[in-house]
């Protein structure tokens, strides 16, 4: 659409791109740009049309605006419509600014040079082109924020002296996924989990917390691959619990990724190690011809080293400004959507949440909060949160079969991994991290106290080892406080009817007392 020409749906429809509206209405800001510059970028999760009625309303994956929030029907109109209403989209404006070329963001600027729209489109066009338009520096105008942290957020922004904008993106023009503001994230960035968390464990002593710790490293480590569908040895489930106890201390770049997949492969006779020397996908194979089925296309690996490098920019700047899982949600979901490895991608994802928030503080010292436990708890949400990308992302993924059952991605996909909405995936984090806040961690050094109580009180009656009581505290617990004859004419029939009563009540007793 050049600027000035008819809007080719100025008139109001009731299905859009396969989307159907909560009512007809007309499209605008990015479902103009991207439908009438055929961009072939993912669909944003949600699309922005003018209603015939004086409300505003979000339904269906629609932000409906009144007739009064009407852009003019050209290029300038709907981008400015975007910016002011529907926050970055930063994959749809690279695409668009490489559609147009310079002249009409030039011109766009030449007629507002102190506008505030026009100054961000300039930054913008010129931070994700890496090119410098035909302009000179801007010698007036407010400086303006690049995004606008009530919607989206953002970091303390740098000045551009030349746009007079304050850069207030959360990342590089290598990797910078947007998160917008919502109610719940809004909520839970106010609860302040980090405190809670502080606060909780402050009134728990000291054997018992490092009890609690040790727990629930090693669950976490044991779910990890457990969500990859793997049952692995002990010992290699504690040695990846010890190096996820270690998480945070290294900054992530390409050498320290790597390190970590040589650990969490193990043996690696069949797996290449390092970076894919081919294309990668997610998903199954024709079980005839063995040709790949994918759910969701890896990034080429030709594109690996500059992701690589996007993710260490991140990790080392936009991550340090941000909230904390909000950062560790936007840097683990991009790792595992660009899937740098042949294998062990999902569990180094997984590793760099407890990266981020080891690295921020956020957990107390020596506690891990069991994310992949509850990543395994809530599997299908969690693959929900995976598909809400790869979903929309897969139709534009142009690629062919190879004798061996893999991908060639034939078109360039590299900025589909840079800059991806990551609200879902942010949302979904900081559920998982206040359940093990309100959950897990009270859960976990409850059960302590109680089984302490409980191993005091049986010892004082009866001189039985630990791995007697473990059993015997086990078996009470999994038939609601009674030992089942089976127990009893099995591995407790040396108790007495009178013993077996008072280990019954000193369960009950103290489970009554525990609340």
């Amino acid at each position: 659409m050049e600027q000035g020409q008819e809007n080719p749906f100025s008139g109001a429809v009731s299905i859009f791109h396969g989307r159907w509206m909560p009512e007809a209405a007309i499209p605008v800001g990015y479902a103009v740009l991207i439908d009438a510059f055929d961009l072939p970028v993912p669909v944003p999760i949600t699309l922005s049309a003018i209603g015939p009625r004086h409300k505003v309303y979000q339904a269906g994956g629609w932000n409906i605006y009144t007739p009064r929030h009407q852009p003019d029907n050209d290029l300038a109109g709907h981008l400015t419509f975007a910016l002011r209403y529907e926050g970055l989209d930063l994959a749809v404006l690279k695409a668009l600014f490489r559609q147009t070329g310079p002249e009409p963001i030039t011109n766009m600027v030449r007629a507002a040079p102190t506008g505030a729209y026009a100054r961000r489109l300039w930054f913008l066009y010129e931070w994700l082109l890496d090119t410098r338009l035909d302009l000179p520096d801007a010698a007036q105008g407010t400086y303006a924020l690049v995004v606008d942290p009530d919607r989206q957020f953002a970091v303390v922004g740098t000045s551009s002296t030349r746009h007079r904008v304050k850069n207030n993106l959360p990342g590089t023009p290598a990797f910078c996924p947007m998160i917008f503001r919502t109610p719940a994230l809004e909520a839970f960035v106010a609860r302040g989990l980090g405190d809670e968390a502080r606060q909780l464990i402050a009134e728990v002593p000291a054997d018992l917390l490092a009890r609690t710790a040790a727990f629930l490293l090693l669950k976490d480590s044991r779910s990890s691959f457990q969500i990859e569908g793997e049952d692995p040895p002990q010992d290699r489930i504690q040695r990846w619990g010890q190096v996820i106890g270690e998480a945070g201390r290294r900054s992530i770049d390409r050498a320290e990724l790597e390190r970590l997949q040589r650990i969490v492969i193990g043996d690696a006779r069949f797996v290449h190690l390092g970076l894919r020397a081919e294309g990668g996908f997610i998903g199954e194979h024709d079980r005839l011809t063995g040709a790949p089925i994918p759910d969701h296309v890896s990034a080429r690996h030709e594109d690996l080293p500059a992701l690589i490098d996007g993710l260490t920019s991140f990790d080392r700047g936009a991550a340090q400004r941000l909230d904390p899982v909000l950062a560790a949600a936007a840097l683990a979901f991009g790792f595992v959507y660009i899937h740098p490895f042949e294998d062990g991608n999902g569990r180094l994802h997984r590793y760099l949440i407890h990266h981020v928030l080891a690295e921020r503080g956020f957990n107390p010292p020596g506690l891990v909060f069991p994310v992949s436990s509850v990543i395994l708890d809530r599997i299908d949400a969690y693959r929900t949160v995976l598909e809400s990308y790869s979903r929309r992302l897969l139709p534009l993924v142009r690629w062919q079969s190879t004798d061996r059952g893999n991908v060639t991605v034939l078109n360039d996909t590299s900025d589909f991994y840079r800059y991806f909405d990551a609200t879902p995936h942010a949302e979904f984090l900081f559920e998982c991290v206040a359940r093990t806040i309100d959950v897990d961690l009270p859960t976990e050094t409850a059960f302590l106290r109680i089984y302490d109580a409980f191993k005091i009180e049986v010892q004082q009656m009866i001189d039985m080892p630990d791995r007697l009581l473990d059993l015997l505290f086990r078996f009470l617990r999994q038939n609601e406080g009674r030992l089942s004859k089976r127990a009893r004419d099995k591995e407790f029939s040396a108790l007495s009817d009178a013993e077996a009563a008072r280990v019954e009540t000193i369960y009950a007793a103290i489970q009554e007392a525990a609340g």
